[in-house]
This record gives structure tokens, sequence and C-alpha cells, in this order.
């Protein structure tokens, strides 16, 4: 199998890109090569070719970690190594209540992974602020603005934000529905992504899936999520009711929204 083609976006941050729903993964290098891996592909090739790559490179992946729990976030492959897979407490719960459901929709849309080490994950410790390896320092950001117990990871020394499924470029703000305040909690964690993005000064956003960008990318897309939700909430009434002009409504690099514009 040939190696996945990588993309250094960082001093040791390496992106991968999906054909699938235009989905990224990225790694993380420490000096002596050991490496996290987060989120690492969707069909089995992408999966198993990361793998060859993070081998052919002399690199050991010592870490994965989850953003969130949603089916396509959570495979994995033996080739990678057995190692934690680390996400936060309230991911891992969810992603135990949804395992049948994320089994069935993994066969159906990428079939041929192991399905034994889907969503096997592990729990951050409580109030964890890092991901806990020997690798450059990786912060975690949670929130339930996407999914329960969502996380985002800042990498300060090279200034970059890994937004899971938010702050995309193709991708229009997808809420968890479930949630009691959907829309609240989708403002709450752009909210925490935007104090992280001030005080770590950061310089390069990678969403689940889209394209990664630079700081004025980063700070449009805060307005144009925000000025979707707006969209959203909008007029009471249906004829009154403002239609919302994202053009990310045209694309379809992810699964359908959960919550559909008005």
């Amino acid at each position: 199998m040939r190696a996945r083609p990588l993309t250094e976006i960082a001093p040791g941050v390496w992106t991968a890109v999906a054909q699938t729903w235009t989905s990224l993964t990225t790694i993380v290098v420490a000096p002596g090569g050991s490496c996290l891996v987060v989120d690492p592909g969707i069909s089995v090739a992408e999966v198993e070719s990361l793998a060859v790559s993070v081998h052919e490179r002399g690199w050991r992946v010592v870490a994965g970690f989850s953003t969130h729990a949603h089916w396509d976030h959570l495979l994995w492959s033996s080739a990678l190594g057995d190692v934690p897979r680390w996400a936060t407490a309230r991911a891992v719960a969810h992603a135990v209540r949804i395992r049948r459901d994320a089994r069935v929709d993994a066969v159906n849309v990428a079939p041929g992974h192991e399905l034994e080490l889907l969503g096997r994950l592990t729990a951050l410790p409580d109030g964890a602020a890092e991901v806990p390896w020997a690798g450059p320092r990786t912060l975690v950001v949670d929130h339930d603005g996407h999914s329960r117990g969502h996380a985002a990871l800042v990498l300060p020394d090279t200034r970059v934000l890994l937004a899971g499924d938010m702050l995309s470029d193709l991708e229009i703000p997808l809420l968890d529905v479930d949630a009691a305040d959907p829309l609240g909690d989708y403002r709450t964690g752009l909210d925490r992504l935007e104090e992280a993005v001030r005080t770590y000064d950061v310089r390069v956003v990678v969403p689940g899936h889209g394209h990664v960008g630079d700081t004025g990318e980063l700070t449009r897309r805060f307005v144009a999520d925000r000025a979707y939700l707006d969209d959203l909430e909008g007029v009471a009434g249906t004829a009154g009711r403002p239609r919302s002009t994202d053009p990310r409504l045209t694309l379809v690099p992810g699964p359908p929204a959960v919550l559909a514009p008005y």
C-alpha cells in the first residue's frame, strides 16, 4: 500500500486530507520521532496508508486523540499500534452510548475497519488541561458545541489550533440537537476557541473537515459561524424568518446537517 501524502503545516505538525468528506488528519511529531495521531481518517485505505507514512518516516505512534464521539472520528487500525487513544471523559461516555450505531455507520460508509477498535478510547483525567504524552505541549479546549465532550487541541509552541469539527471553510456549524441548548452550547464553544486563539496567538487552524487556514481565514470563519447561528435563530414566524446565505450551504463535505437551515 502506498504511503498517504502528508503536508507539514508548521514545524512538526503534519496533515493528511481524506477523499471522504475532505476530512483532515493531524500528526504531531516530537523531535525524537514519537507522534500523536489526531482523527486518523475515514476509509480503511486512508487509515492504513497513514500507518505506512508514519513507518516510512521512522516515526512511532505513541498516542492517539479523538476530538469527539462521532463514528468517523473514532476509527483506528492495529497498524498504528496499541496505544492510548485519548478523548475527554464526556466524549468517551458518549462513544460508549453510540457504539452500536457508530459501527453500523462505519460498515455502511467505510466498510472493512477493525470494528473492535472503533471507539476504544481512554478518558483524559478529570480536569486535564493537556494530552498526557511526552511530545510537544498539546492543550485541551473542551466544550459541547458540536458534540458532547468535543475537544479542540492547541499546540502553543507552533501556534496551531486543531479545531475538530468546527471552524470549517466547507461545513456549516453542525449543532448537537439532542442538547438542551444547541445554539447556546455552540456559541460557548466558539467563545472558548476564540479565547484560546487570543491567549496562544494561534496562527494556523486545522478543521475536522475542510482546509487549513491562516489568521485571516480563522477570523473570517469565526465571523461566518456566528452569522450562521444568528440566521438559525432568525425571526419568529415562518414568513418573516430570514434564510441563511452562507455559501457553505451549497457544499457537502461531510454528513448531512443535523439541524437544517431555515
